[in-house]
């Protein structure tokens, strides 16, 4: 038996010792053992054209031939040697092989976006608001516009909550809960409605940003997150805290200035036990409150100072517009990264007076800002809210 160089490199073997017809038979795949032993019987037969492919294990690697064949006759007709060309198909076979699984990989991972993205608009559904009627019945003009950083994603780790609460006040809060997928959208849920607890408790703005600290202190996944929450009392001041969020934009006769806290705390889950403290500041009727997410004023080649004067400009130009129109404009204007998810949500006081005492608007949440109008004076200041009962404005239109 001779073999080629090239067939030695593919058993591991010396050119000079080539293996018997025995050991390319212990070599052999069981399963192999029969197609090969045709495929012999078949080249000395002088059958055309004689051809197999089969298996070896060389050195504990499975290694793939295709093995044509031809006999070698003699003068007298009969076949006295067998000449056979061995083409490895090994390399093509793996690369099949790691095909087959990123192919099947990809589909899983197909196969999981969908469920996530059906279980996010299931969250969407439960979590983020739809169009309540009773809006424009005391005195609001409400729009909001959801936009996600992605296609096939429904919601993302941004919230917002405004409620008229039992004993009057107003609460308007934002949030921004860290990292994405599903697992951002369990913490946006999770600091949205760990609010309904501390608010009906008479609590601060900055009481009620301390427990949603230790609250996040305490997720053991160690993410962060920012959040400005607040009420609007019956005597129109906004009295607000802040995590780690940017400060709201005030609107007001024509001009837009961030909100100053006094005191402005770090990331929620960055000091577990830091007492977060209030900040107050008095509204006037007509008074558009514009709370934002950091992904309205952030680009990777500017400052982010540079992104909050320029949604200042973007508001104080549109002022007039009625909130749907406030929405696309301030898209328009701004720009907010893809990369994040954008909700806008634009709301503005009619001119008649409100039949309660302070209503707000929520304020945005996603990377796109969310416009509250300030509270109006109530219609009869003697008799206003005495048996209101509580009112929840989290359902606000979506486009």
């Amino acid at each position: 038996m001779t073999w080629s160089e090239g067939l030695s490199r593919i058993f591991h073997a010396e050119v000079r010792m080539p293996w018997s017809l025995e050991q390319l038979c212990d070599a052999l795949l069981p399963d192999d053992l029969t197609a090969f032993s045709e495929f012999l019987t078949s080249v000395l037969a002088g059958e055309e054209p004689a051809w197999t492919r089969i298996r070896f294990l060389v050195l504990g690697e499975l290694r793939t031939l295709d093995l044509p064949g031809r006999p070698v006759a003699g003068t007298d007709g009969r076949p006295w040697a067998v000449n056979l060309v061995a083409r490895d198909l090994t390399p093509q076979i793996r690369s099949r092989r790691r095909l087959a699984e990123t192919e099947r990989e990809s589909d899983w991972l197909r196969r999981r976006t969908e469920a996530e993205r059906r279980v996010a608009d299931a969250l969407r559904e439960a979590i983020l608001p739809t169009l309540p009627e009773a809006l424009a019945a005391v005195g609001l003009t409400v729009a909001a516009s959801y936009r996600p950083a992605e296609p096939d994603a429904a919601v993302g780790g941004d919230w917002y909550k405004c409620r008229l609460l039992p004993d009057g006040r107003v609460l308007v809060a934002i949030g921004d809960a860290s990292w994405h997928g599903l697992e951002a959208v369990a913490r946006m849920a999770q600091q949205r409605h760990a609010l309904a607890g501390p608010v009906q408790t008479g609590s601060s703005a900055g009481e009620i940003t301390t427990w949603l600290n230790e609250l996040v202190c305490s997720d053991p996944s160690g993410q962060t997150a920012t959040v400005v929450a607040g009420h609007i009392d019956h005597d129109k001041t906004l009295r607000w805290a802040d995590a780690g969020h940017p400060a709201p934009l005030l609107l007001h006769d024509g001009g837009v200035e961030p909100l100053v806290a006094d005191h402005r705390g770090p990331l929620l889950g960055a000091l577990p036990g830091y007492a977060y403290e209030t900040s107050s500041i008095p509204l006037r009727p007509g008074d558009v409150l514009v709370l934002y997410t950091d992904g309205m004023v952030e680009r990777r080649d500017e400052d982010v100072s540079v992104g909050i004067d320029r949604l200042e400009r973007a508001v104080a130009a549109s002022a007039t517009l009625d909130p749907p129109q406030l929405v696309e404009r301030l898209a328009e204007c701004v720009r907010p990264r893809r990369t994040r998810e954008v909700l806008l949500v634009p709301g503005r006081l009619n001119t008649r007076a409100l039949p309660r005492p302070a209503r707000a608007v929520p304020g945005a949440l996603g990377q796109a800002p969310a416009v509250t109008g300030g509270p109006a004076p109530p219609a009869d200041p003697a008799h206003a809210g005495a048996d209101d009962p509580p009112y929840d404005v989290d359902d606000l239109p979506t486009t």
